[in-house]
């Protein structure tokens, strides 16, 4: 069985899939609104980012992210330092759960982690 899609609610859109696009390679799946947009991976995994209703706060709990994982530490300390050249305001990659990784706050609203 294989994971197709996953509908993300985001507070901006646009915002969230270029962010997604630029810095984690997710390919645009055609054209997207203010409303919803669709995303695609490099296995096949759809996400769909939705603008969530009237509500102007989207609220997750604590420990919900989407993750990203990379094959060397390396890879993730140059993720982290392209985020940082561009002025993302991140917490340093560290030791954690066994692995090297950061998390962060991304735009439109939810958490994102990088690790190996």
């Amino acid at each position: 069985m294989k994971l197709n899609h996953l509908n993300l609610t985001v507070t901006h859109v646009l915002e969230a899939h270029q962010f997604l696009e630029t810095y984690f390679g997710l390919q645009n799946m055609g054209v997207g609104t203010d409303k919803m947009a669709g995303l695609l991976d490099d296995n096949g995994l759809t996400l769909v980012l939705m603008k969530g209703g009237e509500e102007s706060n989207i609220i997750y709990p604590k420990s919900f992210h989407i993750g990203f994982t990379q094959e060397s530490k390396e890879q993730v300390d140059d993720i982290y330092q392209r985020l940082r050249d561009d002025g993302f305001d991140i917490p340093a990659p560290r030791d954690l759960h066994g692995g090297w990784a950061f998390y962060f706050q991304a735009p439109g609203g939810f958490m994102i982690e990088v690790s190996c």
